[in-house]
């Protein structure tokens, strides 16, 4: 079997119609989740694209692997998708985004040659490249924010977008009524069409590369097909730009009492930039259609992914899975972006289609269990044939909930925030070490405790759905409060850092060392069988100083 692992970056969990949505229709997604399983509490490790990737790739929590904020390296050795597969004879494939980035320190530190396949596996998170585009070529004045080459920037010079960065120029550009350049960039621009042919923009070239992989693989493989949209910059080419508008945009789902004492964290945020320009209806208006029409294209571009899979005959060996590495507020509790725990954030969508027989019971049925997006690793090495190797996977196999069992699962999931390398670490006054969050959620009750000294927040989601009530205002609560303290303490004393031995292999271990002569602690011999001291028994040797 192969595995097509999608994800969309940022693209929220309730912006599918098989999930709700009440304008935007997705029979695409809709197509997969007909055919498999969606699961409707998932939850990713950190509400940021780096962090959560890394946790992703690694199948463990951010604070195991330590790569916990955008182009903070995972570190040289870390066990990744690759390394788990590989092994069991499935290749390891990108095609798209990772936002890894490398350990150029601790390679250069091991004297990994630069041009080894070791080196650049772990220059690539694990993965063989088919194609690497991570998406943002922003550029100012200090240069370009990403300094790799850009193969869709390539792509685009090919076509004739005569620019030293099409990207920012076309793509994520329109035109303004002067001819001159509105950039994606600006959310007043975000209701114009960018100014590339549909076919030519990102969407549909990385489709088009992903179908190039798909034709000259050999089988088995997984393919990390990682779609750059519908994130930032908000903008999108005709005629997706004018599906929908300021009347398919829904009331903020935001209320007045979260401004209210809100916790100096939370507060932070609703007052930072990106927060203010999201609690606008003006940008909204013009921001949530463009998002829309962006996931449209990606609904339409699966269509064709799909339907490609079908002509082929790949669609009954293919496992497919589609997910999201976060959401986006969209101007939802009084926020924009991503960044902290209420549900457009941290929530995401995952639908997991298994081609194989043990999953027909299950085709067309959500599934309501508490998942994390390290479950992903281990589900894929289950697929491929392997054992599990849970002393490093930190997540558990969705193999049991696809095949239609009710498996021993967890009663809590987990994420966390390390926002050091923000301005509002510094307008808090922290240390880089103290910034940081933790979310633990046991399907109703939401604790998020804070690092700094600072109280927790508390949300109780069948009372409050929505999320404005921070019950951790007030005194009362205090037994909830405990209770998902003892969970996340549980969390905290988890055996993250022994990988290098297995339960199994130390079980298969024990007295090993008797049998190879290391024999402490005897006092005659007899408490231990005869044959592990037969070499130390019998006439003892001649010195070398006695005579023969």
């Amino acid at each position: 079997m192969n595995i097509l692992f999608v994800m969309y970056d940022q693209l929220r969990f309730d912006y599918l119609s098989c999930a709700g949505h009440p304008h935007l229709q997705t029979p695409n997604f809709d197509r997969v989740a007909a055919m498999g399983v969606r699961f409707t509490n998932a939850y990713v490790q950190s509400p940021i694209c780096g962090a959560s990737r890394m946790s992703f790739y690694t199948g463990r929590y951010c604070a195991s692997h330590g790569a916990q904020w955008n182009g903070f390296p995972l570190r040289v050795g870390e066990m990744t998708l690759g390394d788990h597969l590989r092994p069991l004879g499935m290749g390891c494939h990108l095609i798209g985004k990772t936002h890894m980035k490398a350990d150029a320190a601790g390679m250069a530190r091991l004297g990994l040659s630069p041009d080894s396949v070791i080196c650049a596996r772990q220059a690539e998170c694990g993965f063989d490249p088919w194609v690497r585009d991570d998406g943002l070529w922003g550029q100012g004045p200090d240069g370009f924010y990403d300094d790799r080459r850009s193969p869709y920037n390539e792509y685009l010079k090919s076509r004739g977008y005569a620019s030293d960065n099409p990207w920012a120029d076309f793509a994520n550009a329109g035109v303004d009524a002067d001819g001159d350049i509105a950039s994606g960039w600006m959310f007043d621009n975000a209701d114009k069409p960018a100014n590339i042919a549909e076919p030519d923009s990102e969407t549909p070239w990385l489709t088009r590369r992903a179908i190039d992989f798909v034709d000259q693989a050999d089988a088995p493989w997984l393919a990390h097909l990682s779609y750059i949209k519908p994130h930032w910059p908000y903008i999108v080419p005709a005629p997706y730009h004018a599906m929908y508008g300021p009347r398919h945009v829904p009331p903020a789902n935001r209320h007045p009492v979260e401004r209210r004492d809100p916790h100096p964290v939370y507060g932070a945020y609703m007052a930072g930039r990106v927060a203010r320009a999201f609690q606008r209806d003006d940008v909204r208006a013009k921001v949530i259609p463009a998002y829309m029409g962006l996931v449209k294209q990606c609904d339409d571009q699966l269509g064709v992914l799909l339907d490609h899979l079908e002509t082929t005959g790949r669609m009954a060996d293919t496992m497919i899975v589609l997910t999201s590495d976060h959401g986006d507020y969209l101007g939802d509790h009084w926020l924009g972006e991503k960044d902290l725990f209420h549900e457009p954030s941290v929530k995401i969508p995952l639908i997991v289609y298994d081609p194989r027989p043990q999953a027909d019971a299950t085709r067309g049925t959500t599934c309501d269990a508490l998942v994390e997006a390290i479950d992903l690793a281990p589900t894929f090495v289950e697929a491929a044939g392997g054992t599990v190797p849970d002393h490093i996977l930190e997540g558990r196999s969705l193999l049991p909930w696809l095949h239609g069992e009710t498996p021993d699962w967890r009663d809590f999931v987990v994420s966390e925030y390390d926002y050091s390398a923000t301005p509002h670490c510094e307008t808090l006054g922290l240390a880089p070490r103290d910034a940081r969050l933790f979310m633990v959620f046991d399907g109703r009750f939401k604790l998020i405790h804070a690092e700094g000294g600072f109280r927790p927040m508390l949300f109780d989601l069948e009372t409050d759905p929505r999320e404005f009530h921070d019950l951790a205002k007030s005194g009362g609560h205090a037994a909830e409060i405990a209770r998902l303290y003892e969970m996340l303490a549980r969390w905290g004393r988890r055996l993250a850092q022994r990988v290098t031995r297995s339960d199994a292999e130390i079980v298969a271990g024990r007295g090993r060392s008797a049998r190879k002569g290391i024999l402490p602690f005897l006092v005659d011999g007899t408490e231990v069988p005869a044959d592990l001291t037969a070499r130390y028994r019998g006439k003892a040797p001649v010195r070398p100083d006695e005579p023969d």
